[in-house]
């Protein structure tokens, strides 16, 4: 096999940080490469340097044995390389086609000819299995399209080398499977991957060798068949891992969330809620199990006041907060940790020491006479930022400087401070390492063990097993069922999640409220 891709002492630098330190790493022909680290590792930072979005500050690329100089993602594309990034690069009121082409237009005459463009989307989309539709448009179609869109896009190029950052942090577990399955169509083709991520189930099940960076360097290069996720989890984060959560038996008290009847509708006008009724007490962790796109956000969405309700009622300690606003729902002691961290979790231009404070801001703690106190607000965020150990270089950095990991860890470390009644974590470690995540789940465990409730919302189904000492599933729209975590699989929850019964093997009596069969 001959070296696609080499990096030589690839060094760096930011202000207050190194983010890579004389890092060298060597992609083969037809191999999958996973780069492991830590959220802050300097896994993207090295990613963007060779897909020119960065200029390194030392050190040489090599492409096909050659040393070439990439000074921006054009030469890059030149070169054969194409970035799928892990926050996709789309123009949303677009058509898949429309996206694709974009600045390599074929023409015939003075106008685009879309009809070959279609067909040779269509094209490419078939002899992957992308099963991409070329005349849809992005903001119809799902998280997990939309990324085969950005595949399509690199392909559509003529990409021989393909960069995946974070490829899975927003899929299903099918969209998963899926994704995985398109890399080895992908591989067999004769394409090179490189494949960033923290997720070691994913790495054991796809990679070839993967190269472990921990804060800035390079601390081992493994072939995968030879290693296993303890000892990589041990390399990535510098000391041993557990993947086992101990948790004491949960201790329930009173219901502090009471959900009743809520039903809500959509813009046009279709239930997206149907007849909802849960419960949450103080002192146990309730997990919401259920397919991408069965009402889960929009519940969320209603108890957090982001989203009014037709009918029901919404009983935090005993207040009705159904049609409240965000502001009193929180003063009532909800805090929220959103599924998305970009559109509702932070002001991504706003300092992390203003993102620590949003919530805040205007009470007498960081507020003197309608003046901001940035000195308090300063030290809150240090004491937040060394606690949760969110890595940046400083409190005044912007949050957008942030890699995705420590974005989230920022998010929680300000809801959780909030000391609330009731915790909403919806999709708490979407995009951590296992440090991160072994770190996360301790903190809902102490939530839960102080006496809090929490409602935990996650597609993942080791998390929610683990974690949750009840399950309740929602499918279109509507509470399905309520499992015990220790008396089911994942395949029962899984038949759930799909309006499936174990008992019956057909699909239940619950159907979607949005206009069909339940989301998949």
């Amino acid at each position: 096999m001959s070296i696609k891709v080499e990096m030589r002492g690839i060094t760096k630098r930011f202000p207050g940080i190194v983010a890579n330190d004389g890092i060298s790493l060597t992609l083969m022909q037809g191999e999958i490469l996973a780069l492991l680290g830590e959220n802050g590792a300097g896994k993207s930072t090295l990613m963007n340097i060779l897909f020119g979005l960065y200029q390194p500050d030392e050190g040489e690329i090599h492409v096909n044995g050659k040393r070439v100089e990439i000074s921006n993602p054009g030469t890059a594309i030149q070169l054969g390389l194409g970035m799928v990034h892990q926050h996709f690069k789309l123009v949303q009121p677009f058509t898949v086609t429309e996206n694709i082409i974009l600045g390599m237009e074929p023409r015939q005459g003075l106008r685009v000819n879309f009809r070959q463009a279609e067909q040779q989307v269509a094209d490419i989309s078939n002899r992957y299995g992308l099963k991409v539709d070329p005349r849809a448009r992005i903001e119809d179609i799902s998280v997990g399209m939309q990324q085969r869109v950005e595949i399509l896009k690199t392909l559509y190029r003529g990409a021989e080398i393909l960069i995946f950052d974070e490829p899975t942090a927003v899929l299903t577990p099918q969209e998963i499977t899926e994704l995985i399955e398109i890399m080895r169509k992908l591989v067999a083709e004769g394409k090179s991957i490189i494949l960033i991520t923290h997720k070691l189930k994913e790495i054991m099940a796809i990679a070839n060798r993967v190269t472990v960076i921990r804060r800035g360097k390079v601390i081992d290069t493994l072939t995968v068949k030879d290693t296993n996720p303890d000892e990589l989890a041990e390399k990535m984060v510098g000391r041993e891992v557990s993947f086992r959560l101990d948790k004491a038996p949960a201790k329930p008290g009173k219901p502090v969330l009471t959900v009743s009847d809520v039903t809500a509708r959509g813009a046009n006008g279709v239930p997206v809620l149907s007849d909802v009724s849960l419960e949450v007490r103080g002192g146990e962790i309730l997990g919401l199990a259920g397919v991408d796109g069965n009402g889960q956000s929009e519940l969320i969405e209603a108890l957090t006041g982001l989203r009014g309700v037709d009918s029901g009622r919404i009983l935090l300690n005993g207040d009705d907060i159904a049609g409240a606003s965000p502001r009193r729902i929180a003063e009532s002691g909800l805090a929220h940790i959103p599924e998305d961290r970009h559109k509702r979790g932070l002001v991504l231009d706003f300092s992390m020491s203003e993102n620590m404070v949003l919530k805040s801001y205007y009470t007498s703690a960081y507020n003197r006479g309608g003046f901001l106190d940035y000195e308090a607000i300063d030290k809150q965020a240090q004491r937040l930022i060394a606690e949760f150990d969110v890595r940046t270089p400083g409190t005044h950095t912007p949050a957008r400087a942030l890699s995705g990991g420590n974005q989230q860890k920022g998010i929680i470390a300000r809801e959780v401070d909030q000391n609330p009644e009731l915790l909403i974590a919806a999709q708490p470690t979407r995009g951590l390492d296992v440090g991160a995540i072994e770190f996360i789940h301790k903190r809902l465990l102490d939530q839960r063990d102080k006496g809090k409730a929490v409602l935990l919302v996650s597609l993942e189904l080791d998390e929610i097993l683990q974690l949750s000492d009840r399950i309740v599933v929602i499918c279109g729209g509507r509470i399905t069922g309520e499992v015990d975590p220790a008396q089911t699989t994942d395949r029962e929850l899984g038949l759930l999640m799909s309006g499936t019964t174990a008992a019956d093997g057909r699909a239940g009596s619950s159907k979607s409220t949005t206009g069909g069969e339940p989301h998949g």
